[in-house]
């Protein structure tokens, strides 16, 4: 039975090449994923060796509760450098000023603004040769003063910077325009995967980031054959005690590792979505292929039977076959997931994490899961298909070559699927009065729609009668071929649903996210400038960076400008749970934002005093003239102070939770008595490319803030779904690609099997282009039965679960891509078109005489 296994497989290669490259699509995500996070991680250990390659111990701050923010760096002097210089078994001691600034490139461009990461501030402490090991110059010299900047030669290409040019910077507020003397070179990998490193003298970097003759780090070199962890004790001994603390390099390279373990595993899930997708569609293709294949030997079958098979033999015999299918898609799914494992970096934009590069490395785990999965699939799928052949009585397979399906198996099929179909629409239904995107109702919503959608699985059958009937009447169109095509698509109701179900799958898919996409977008856009009646928002981008205070006179004092309202925003802890703040000035609040009250006025607003939304007013059941115990700022619940509140909003997204008195958020924001926004108002609501200029020079151009108008705020927010829109298409990709091997598989097996009826057909009459044109109408009725499957699926999940959207941005409401819908239809049906191309010409050139005469 196993050369028989063997024997079937080569013989009907070119039939099962469609199923290989299915499964193996799937296997190729899953071990590309894999490779990618071994391969990662090895670079990344690989380059944190590189970086405390010369690091014992380090010490740091440590600041107990209370403590100011300048004197959190006081027990980091030059006093304990030497100090620690003295303890047995250090070699070298090597202070350090470290931060984040922001640089902009010579065009202006700001260099990774967006990204919290990355973006790396250092001293340049120069050792007894008067050198920086850390940082060796390239070319130039070192920084001297506070005029000075030095940067890495990485830094200076990207940005096009060159010796003697002007660069520009910050680091939380002002802007600093600073003379480039120098280019220097790091083993930092986190710069040389992409990263900016800016170099200043000490007492400048001291003052930026930490404190005036202080640092906020110290590195220590260990001699020859020193324990860390007994070093580190001994560190430990001489440092203030609760002001600072030891650790040892091991101990950061593994906090380090961590990190980047849980950053490649976010990596991981998208490719792993798309390996998911693919295996289940591929499921069917295996299903159908071997159902077809198992029909089409029914006289083999039935003949093994009769000289002594058992049914046992016959399924091992399928499943062998599977087994060897499934072994040739992992080889091949494998070896294509290592060109996956390559393009990932890039296709995922990981350099905004700032992921090392490194030499793929291949482990024992991609390819165990790719032998598994590859394996593992195809014969599941292959089972149901066997248990049929077993089915087959030798003398009843004699007689036929294939019987239809009763009527009680129709009967048993049609419960089962509305046994489901109803629970799964239930679900659905059940989320109609729903306002929040829960966990709960997530898990409700994805349990529904995938309940829904293996119901109309189970239906499709049943269904392809009735659509392809009406599918029919265009059909009729075309004459004797489109009759026929309807009829030929009729013949075999299991094998049409079973063809269509990979697209319908896609579809729903596609649609669902489509329409998802297309309300969130359109909700976001009528978000992005609602409460906004100021024309111009100049913002950071971030709580913990801040405009420039002085800046705020400036805008003000451009010609044009009618109001420049400065805001602070921060956080604000109620309790345990933690809201955004806004705050504002009561005499210019109502210019530059549209506040409804419902009750009291932004006018009220004084200090001690809060206005807050009609949401936080109902989540803590508070309302106007009540007191609140509340804490401004991080921490929460250490500072609570009493307020009172004046006034009740409707939810803004300009005015945030909460609107408070903006010296009061000032005080005990992330950074004391800074802005992080100034709406502006211009006269009569001018809006101009040169005003922005002004107000862009206003702010010194600096790299840390956004000018924006009203129509750029909406555009950046139409930029949030472009993961979504990313996502929604590789999945069509991915659907349309394995139900166009589908289709190719069933009409080129379905060719094999109607060579005597085509024969008769040309003998007739019907010439060639009359069969092409009867294969073609076959495969575009299947994709269209797949498509308008999937359209109802998709659309209707979407359509119920719009609630919880609308429950997170009150502007949400159901809206119908129609132009993607279009698009999704019409290359569905070109699929189905380009799919029938190769069966039709091989139809159309079989002799008539031959084709007639094969038994």
């Amino acid at each position: 039975m196993l050369r028989t296994a063997l024997r079937n497989v080569l013989a009907h290669k070119a039939r099962l090449i469609m199923t290989v490259l299915a499964i193996c699509l799937g296997v190729a995500f899953i071990s590309g994923s894999l490779v990618f996070a071994d391969s990662t991680a090895a670079a990344y250990r690989a380059s944190m060796s590189r970086n405390y390659a010369d690091i014992a111990v380090s010490v740091s701050p440590k600041s107990p509760p209370g403590t100011a923010a300048g004197e959190q760096y006081s027990a980091l002097d030059d006093a304990l450098v030497r100090k620690l210089s003295a303890v047995p078994g250090v070699v070298s001691v090597r202070p350090a000023a470290n931060g984040s600034v922001t640089l902009s490139a010579k065009d202006g461009t700001p260099m990774r603004a967006d990204s919290m990461m990355g973006k790396f501030g250092v001293a340049y402490v120069p050792g007894s040769d008067g050198k920086d090991s850390r940082y060796p110059l390239a070319a130039g010299r070192a920084p001297h003063g506070g005029g000075e900047v030095a940067l890495d030669r990485g830094t200076a290409a990207a940005a096009d910077y060159s010796l003697g040019d002007t660069v520009t910077l910050a680091d939380d507020g002002p802007v600093l325009e600073l003379r480039l003397v120098g280019l220097v070179s790091t083993k930092d990998s986190r710069v040389n995967a992409g990263g900016t490193l800016a170099v200043f003298d000490k007492a400048t970097a001291q003052k930026l980031f930490a404190a005036p003759g202080h640092y906020n780090g110290i590195d220590l070199t260990a001699a020859p054959g020193t324990d860390q962890f007994q070093l580190s004790d001994r560190v430990t001994a001489v440092l203030p005690a609760g002001r600072a603390e030891a650790t040892t390099a091991v101990a950061q390279a593994n906090q380090q590792s961590l990190f980047i373990g849980a950053k490649t595993k976010s990596y991981e899930r998208l490719p792993m979505l798309f390996a998911v997708v693919s295996l289940f569609i591929g499921t069917f293709l295996v299903i159908n292929t071997f159902t077809m294949l198992v029909a089409r030997r029914t006289r083999e079958i039935a003949l093994l039977r009769a000289i002594g098979a058992t049914r046992r033999q016959v399924i091992h015999s399928v499943l062998a076959e599977a087994a060897l299918v499934g072994l040739a898609a992992s080889a091949l799914g494998f070896v294509l997931g290592l060109g996956v494992a390559t393009v990932l970096p890039n296709a995922l934009d990981t350099s905004g994490d700032l992921l090392p590069s490194g030499p793929l490395v291949i482990g024992p785990t991609a390819i165990l899961a790719s032998l598994v999965v590859g394996v593992g699939v195809t014969v599941l799928a292959a089972w149901l298909p066997s248990r049929r052949a077993a089915r087959i009585a030798p003398v009843e397979a004699m007689r036929t070559a294939g019987q239809p399906p009763s009527v009680v198996v129709s009967r048993v099929r049609g419960a089962v699927g509305l046994a489901m179909l109803v629970p799964g629409a239930g679900l659905l239904f059940s989320l109609s009065d729903a306002t929040s995107a829960t966990d709960a109702n997530l898990q409700t919503a994805m349990l529904g729609c995938g309940i829904l959608v293996a119901g109309l699985i189970v239906l499709a059958p049943l269904l392809a009668g009735p659509v392809i009937r009406c599918l029919g009447r265009l059909t009729t169109r075309f004459g004797v071929m489109g009759d026929l095509a309807r009829e030929n698509t009729l013949r075999d109701p299991r094998r049409t649903a079973a063809t269509a179900v990979a697209l319908m799958i896609s579809t729903a898919l596609v649609s669902g996210l489509a329409a998802v996409n297309q309300s969130t977008s359109e909700a976001l856009d009528a978000r992005a400038a609602a409460g906004l009646s100021a024309d111009y928002v100049i913002s950071t981008r971030n709580t913990t960076t801040a405009v420039d205070s002085a800046a705020v006179q400036r805008v003000a004092d451009v010609p044009g400008v009618q109001t420049a309202s400065a805001v602070a925003d921060s956080t604000i802890s109620v309790g345990p749970l933690v809201r955004t703040v806004s705050g504002v000035d009561p005499k210019t609040v109502d210019d530059v934002m549209k506040l409804h009250f419902l009750s009291g006025s932004a006018k009220d607003l004084g200090p001690g005093e809060l206005a807050v939304s009609h949401g936080f007013a109902r989540a803590h059941h508070v309302t106007t003239g009540e007191q609140i115990r509340a804490s401004i700022g991080p921490g929460t619940g250490d500072r609570d102070e009493l307020y009172t509140i004046v006034g009740v909003y409707q939810d803004n997204p300009t005015a945030q939770d909460v609107l408070g008195y903006r010296a009061d958020v000032q005080k005990h924001g992330y950074l004391r008595d800074s802005v992080q926004r100034i709406l502006v108002r211009t006269n009569d609501g001018t809006v101009s490319e040169n005003l922005e200029k002004h107000l862009r020079a206003a702010v010194s151009d600096s790299p840390l803030l956004k000018v924006q108008n009203r129509a750029q705020l909406v555009q950046e927010q139409a930029g949030v779904a472009g993961d979504l829109m990313t996502m929604m298409f590789g999945l069509l990709a991915i659907g349309i690609l394995i139900s166009a091997l589908g289709m190719i598989n069933t009409l080129a097996m379905s060719v094999s099997e109607r060579t005597r009826e085509i024969g008769v057909l040309r003998a007739v009459g019907m010439d060639r282009s009359g069969i092409r044109g009867m294969i073609l109408l076959e495969a575009v009725c299947v994709a269209a039965f797949g498509t308008l499957l999937g359209l109802a699926a998709g659309l209707f999940g979407a359509w119920k679960v719009s609630g919880l959207a609308n429950g997170a941005i009150p502007q949400y409401s159901f809206s119908l891509p129609w132009g993607t819908l279009a698009l999704v239809v019409l290359l569905s049906l070109a699929v189905g078109a380009a799919a029938a191309v190769l069966p039709a010409r091989r139809a159309a050139a079989l002799s008539p005489l031959e084709a007639a005469a094969e038994v």
